[in-house]
């Protein structure tokens, strides 16, 4: 699994929110979100920032390049 997915699992799962949850709150669709999270497809500049705001962490965190979750 990539950074990204890897993260993207993580935060879901310590936040305690389904995937469908995210889906409704992000207008992005449950199989594409799943996508995301089994690193099968790479989402858009938009939809990365989109998950980011979700999850309230900077965009480095979110793809990996990062271990700091603020946003600066």
């Amino acid at each position: 699994m990539n950074n990204f997915a890897t993260r993207l699992k993580e935060l879901r799962t310590r936040n305690k929110i389904t995937q469908k949850q995210i889906s409704r709150e992000t207008s992005i669709t449950e199989r594409v979100y799943q996508s995301y999270e089994y690193g099968k497809v790479v989402p858009t500049a938009t939809t990365l920032i989109t998950l980011a705001d979700y999850f309230d962490v900077s965009l480095d965190y979110l793809v990996g390049r990062s271990e700091i979750k603020e946003r600066r």
